[in-house]
């Protein structure tokens, strides 16, 4: 058995890595940046070694710089998380070299799948669907468009050597399908150190389903079952789910023979993942790639199988044989996996960096009612988020016995995670849960454009929900007024406050409310419109409580800040004031200071490098047209022009660093 894992990567990812190692009682060995240097990675490891500048390309994806770690510590074995060098194969003949276990696969299934043309090649020869597409290598934009004309509108550009959306494009026409290759030049260039590109159909309504498939170094080749990943934005997932809701067993069976079928043909033994697109109209299914390496959404997996992926990992490479054959996977029950990024989905989930002022998950385990909550991240609270890496916090995962009780338990988690100091995408997420298409399962990999066209801005709670909200948020401020008279002592003079009038202001709505008793059990009354019976649990130190609102629980995290109080709940974000109805006459009366006019100015919309400047001082632009490029979290973002006007200024340039908001060129009036 393998004695010190060194495992090469950071975050969660390197988190989860260690507690496995750990369980079985094998040391480990982290590696960090100069950004990393008090991440929790770091101090969760037995040992930890420092391997450069915070930039990956100076530290996480130099060979050499992991291979003298290696030497420093006396690892016998490398685990290589996902993304960074997992897939690369100069990496693992290295370890090979140097006598070192590579916890993956073998060096050449890695070449043949970790090429994405050359893997397609293979899929096609082991019997696998395939989709119709271009195989060969792209020279420069105008044979990409000229390829693109040829395979029919719409088209996937992808990076050969890609992962994890990057170097990903989807193009509607020839304008996009020039600056779509690119930017995935571009991006697969500066991630993985390699900018060759190919060019696919796009399916339309089309659901990405992936086999995690298991083998070992003994011929024994096994798949666990699928996941269902359409959830995603910009071609990165975001919600995960085992099983699919839309395969039938036939059609499980059917891409699981399949996966194995590829797997075996190129002699694949450890964990890894076959990705198919499924036409969801006519039921068809066309092999996308195959990740030599750990998914990201791997603990869906592990909750509906009962494995550790990880330690099987461990075990196949230390030359163990599965313990168990096809027909003892079973999938029982269903998990569902949010990730929590670092984006901000009120601004079309532009990254966002920063340091996490509260950083608080729902509670782990098995729960009262059977359900079971998982939390996979790498961060802690008042550890901060760079702009250099994934913009990852955290993996939240649950299961129940069947899908809505996964989902019911999944908004329930999400409404007990707080997280402060950063854009997030954490009411996005509850949305999500709480839509009737999500829930009924007809999803797509276009779901995101289509259920949320004009972007994210929130979910508006409904007149029944606003009420509830409203009678809570009066709840919440007797209880208020209540502390403040006890410390002040005037308790006599506050009991004659029981009964008063309030306006609540929440969500762009006012409320004229009567509290009609004491808290602990109240009566909100709403006008000549009846009143709402309010039982609540909310007590000092709380920041989320379950109040019960005529009969019905409501589960709302609460936020105080100043006169206001902050009520989340079901992917609602609602601010509430509640004060009397003189004060609320006085406020409408009050003028408010306009926001500066920023209409003629390009201001850069989130912390990032500027990689190049489209333009120049005095040219003319048209609507839609590139004026700059951002790179920020390993992400390239075009910035392109709203109207026609002309550039009076250029304030930034290629290779400086920009705060959000910053001035990066401005038009003439």
């Amino acid at each position: 058995m393998i004695k010190k894992i060194l495992i090469a990567n950071r975050g969660e990812i390197a988190c989860r890595v260690i507690k496995t190692a750990k369980k079985m009682g094998i040391k480990t060995v982290a590696v960090y940046s100069d950004a990393d240097r008090n991440a929790l990675h770091v101090a969760m490891a037995d040992e930890a070694v420092h391997i450069g500048p915070a930039p990956s390309n100076q530290s996480y994806i130099v060979i050499d710089k992991i291979l003298d770690a290696i030497r420093q510590t006396g690892a016998d074995a490398v685990h290589p998380g996902y993304g960074f060098l997992s897939e690369n194969a100069a990496f693992a003949e290295a370890l090979e070299k140097a006598g070192v276990t590579f916890i993956g696969p073998p060096v050449g299934a890695i070449q043949a799948m970790g090429d994405k043309i050359t893997s397609k090649k293979l899929a096609a020869e082991a019997g696998v669907s395939t989709v119709p597409g271009h195989m060969g290598l792209i020279a420069d934009a105008d044979e990409a468009v000229k390829i693109s004309d040829q395979i029919g509108y719409p088209v996937m550009i992808k990076a050969s050597a890609g992962g994890g959306g990057k170097g990903m494009r989807i193009a509607w026409n020839a304008e996009e399908a020039r600056e779509g290759f690119q930017s995935s030049r571009n991006e697969a260039k500066n991630s993985f150190g390699d900018d060759r590109i190919f060019i696919e159909k796009f399916v339309t309504e089309p659901r990405h389903i992936e086999i995690q498939v298991l083998g070992d170094k003994h011929g024994n080749t096994l798949y666990l079952g699928e996941r269902e990943c359409s959830i995603q934005r910009r071609n990165q997932k975001v919600i995960e789910e085992a099983p699919s809701p839309f395969l039938d067993p036939a059609t499980r069976r059917a891409m699981g023979e399949q996966a194995v079928a590829l797997a075996k043909a190129v002699g694949y033994h450890s964990a890894g993942t076959v990705e198919f697109i499924v036409d969801g109209k006519q039921n068809k299914f066309y092999f996308l790639e195959m990740n030599t390496r750990l998914q990201v959404e791997h603990p869906v997996t592990e909750l509906v199988t009962g494995l550790d992926l990880v330690e099987q990992m461990i075990r196949v490479a230390s030359g163990e044989k599965l313990s168990f054959g096809q027909d003892d996977v079973k999938l029982e029950g269903w998990a569902i996996e949010s990730r929590l990024y670092a984006e901000d989905p009120y601004r079309n989930f532009l990254p966002s960096i920063g340091r996490l002022t509260r950083y608080r998950p729902p509670i782990e385990g098995t729960l009262d009612d059977g359900t079971v909550v998982r939390n996979d991240t790498g961060v802690f609270e008042g550890g901060e988020i760079s702009m250099y890496y994934d913009p990852m916090i955290a993996k939240l995962c649950t299961w129940a016995p069947d899908r809505l009780t996964a989902i019911d338990a999944m908004s329930a988690a999400l409404d007990n995670f707080e997280v402060e100091g950063i854009g997030h995408n954490l009411p996005f997420l509850s949305a999500v849960m709480n839509q009737d298409r999500f829930r009924s399962g007809k999803i797509t990999t276009a779901y995101i454009a289509e259920e949320f066209r004009q972007g994210f801005t929130g979910v508006a709670p409904t007149e029944a929900d606003a009420r509830k909200l409203a009678a809570i948020a009066t709840v919440i401020n007797q209880v208020i007024q209540e502390r403040a008279v006890k410390i002040s002592g005037t308790i006599d003079n506050h009991r004659r406050k029981v009964g008063h009038d309030w306006v609540v202001a929440l969500a762009g709505q006012e409320f004229a409310t009567t509290l009609t008793s004491g808290t602990d059990s109240a009566e909100v009354s709403f006008g000549d419109d009846g009143a709402l019976s309010v039982t609540g649990s909310w007590l000092p130190g709380q920041s989320h409580a379950v109040f019960t609102v005529d009969g019905q629980p409501v589960g709302v995290k609460i936020d105080l800040k100043g006169a206001a109080i902050r009520l989340r709940w079901r992917g609602m974000d609602a601010s509430a004031r509640v004060r009397s109805p003189r004060v609320a006459e006085l406020a409408r009366l009050m003028p408010q200071k306009a926001p500066p006019d920023t209409s003629k100015m390009l201001l850069c919309p989130m912390p990032g490098v500027i990689t190049s400047v489209s333009v120049k001082e005095g040219d003319t632009v048209e609507a839609g047209q590139p004026l700059a490029t951002v790179e920020a979290m390993k992400m390239e973002n075009i910035l392109k022009a709203e109207r026609r006007g002309v550039v009076k200024k250029i304030a930034a340039k290629a290779g400086q660093s920009l705060a959000v908001d910053e001035l990066i060129m401005e038009f003439e009036g």
